[in-house]
């Protein structure tokens, strides 16, 4: 038998195995409630960390916890340049035919009547404005996307027809009506829904808004987060020395949060200064704040205090995770959250996991993404009481766990293709384990990565 986690080199990408349901989004729990909450081992000693909320649970209360958009508010539009990777606000409804007049799917000749047709000196080329009349056996030259003329039997491509020394033009095969003639609203009629809200805005998206007439889009607007750097231990450059460790948090968080479609407004380095903590938060204008470390209950972790000075209303406050279990989820306003993540990088991580990616999810108003499950090639060590997020990559259908998963290393999660989460007491070998996708892994299989962003 192989030795439990970590005891496996790293393995190339393979498919993964979508699944119908999922943990993720379960049992959502009631925040300010003791209600499908834990307090056991050393949280219980934390006088912050009261209730410790199940992992599945705070993930649906993260999800949850943005107050829904008013019914029938829908953002204004921004210009097509600007909507990429957004979410539509409203149903993308046709604003014209498509196409909006009868056109020519290819180069050639346009006929009327039977055959052979005198060809006309006149051609007729795309966006030209006047129209060219035919009378039965004439043929004019036209180009692909060029308006037909009402009179009109059909296209003939430019290999399937030849001239004579008169003129005349003779088809290499036979002509059927209408044949390559793009009829008006052959795609859509004007009033027509293209997609529904909640659509996300690719590239091709655009193409399609711009054909029917849009020039601004009306979308969910890009949730905008503020990290808090926290820690006078930290270095912004150079080796560590003399106890000063490198902040890892800082190079890391933005880029993640850009990842999950997020528009970074700032990064704040506060070090351990209460005053600053609640001067940061109180006058802050993002969706989020992100905190990084200060979530524990020790001498210099200010988080929980200046909650409580300003009334936040904590929603998740510790979760049965590891790692990571410090983490919170508070209400700081009606319309602005903070996520209080741990200071170690790895636990962090799972704080952005669990708690941020949810929200910022709901935020952007983009559905939950498809989940799915690996079967994991060896035994995997667990907690007793909590989940455990594991660092994997993936192979075929398995989930391949990697070494260095401590709270604070990151060497692991950085070759990693997913986390694999982990039941209370372990998994063993062969059996099937849920994957939360990095948001740059893309699935070979299962649909768009949680934080496809094209920004």
């Amino acid at each position: 038998m192989p030795d439990p986690l970590p005891a496996s080199g790293q393995a190339a990408p393979g498919a993964r195995r979508p699944r119908a349901g999922s943990s993720a989004d379960a049992s959502a729990g009631t925040p300010a409630s003791t209600a499908g909450r834990t307090s056991h081992g050393p949280h219980a000693s934390h006088s912050t960390h009261r209730d410790i909320t199940p992992w599945p649970a705070a993930r649906a209360i993260a999800a949850r916890a943005p107050r829904p958009v008013a019914s029938g508010a829908v953002p204004a539009g921004v210009p097509l340049e600007q909507a990429l990777g957004l979410v539509l606000a409203a149903p993308l409804v046709a604003l014209t035919d498509l196409p909006s007049f009868d056109t020519s799917a290819m180069d050639g000749w346009v006929v009327a009547g039977p055959g052979p047709w005198s060809v006309l000196d006149e051609g007729i080329l795309a966006g030209q404005g006047g129209t060219v009349s035919l009378a039965d056996g004439d043929a004019v030259r036209i180009a692909t996307g060029a308006r037909i003329p009402r009179e009109a039997t059909a296209v003939i491509r430019r290999e399937h027809g030849i001239t004579d020394d008169k003129g005349r033009l003779h088809p290499r095969r036979d002509v059927m009506q209408g044949q390559d003639i793009r009829p008006r609203a052959q795609e859509c009629r004007s009033g027509d829904q293209l997609l529904p809200s909640g659509a996300l805005v690719t590239p091709a998206v655009l193409g399609l808004a711009a054909a029917a007439g849009y020039d601004r889009l009306p979308v969910v607007p890009r949730p905008r987060a503020e990290v808090l750097i926290l820690g006078d231990e930290l270095l912004t450059e150079g080796l560590p020395h003399e106890g000063l460790i490198r902040d890892a948090l800082g190079p890391m968080l933005p880029p993640w949060l850009r990842s999950l479609g997020v528009d970074v407004i700032g990064v704040r380095r506060l070090g351990d200064d209460a005053e600053a903590l609640h001067q940061a938060i109180t006058t802050s204008t993002a969706d989020l704040i992100v905190t990084t470390g200060g979530t524990a209950a020790g001498p210099v972790d200010h988080v929980h205090p200046t909650l409580s000075r300003i009334d936040a209303e904590l929603l998740v406050d510790g979760v049965a995770v590891r790692p990571g279990h410090p983490m919170l989820l508070a209400r700081i306003l009606p319309d602005q959250h903070l996520v209080g993540l741990p200071g170690n990088p790895l636990a962090a991580v799972s704080g952005l996991l669990t708690l941020a990616e949810p929200l910022l999810r709901t935020l952007s108003g983009r559905p939950v993404s498809v989940p799915y499950t690996a079967v994991v090639r060896e035994d995997v060590h667990g907690h007793p009481h909590d989940t455990r997020l594991v660092p994997v990559t993936l192979q075929a259908d398995d989930a391949v766990p990697l070494h260095y998963n401590g709270p604070a290393m990151l060497r692991g999660v950085a070759v990693a293709e997913g986390l694999a989460v982990v039941p209370p007491g372990g998994a063993r070998k062969g059996q099937e384990l849920e994957i939360l996708d990095l948001p740059w892994a893309v699935p070979e299989a299962g649909g768009y990565a949680t934080g496809v962003c094209f920004t």
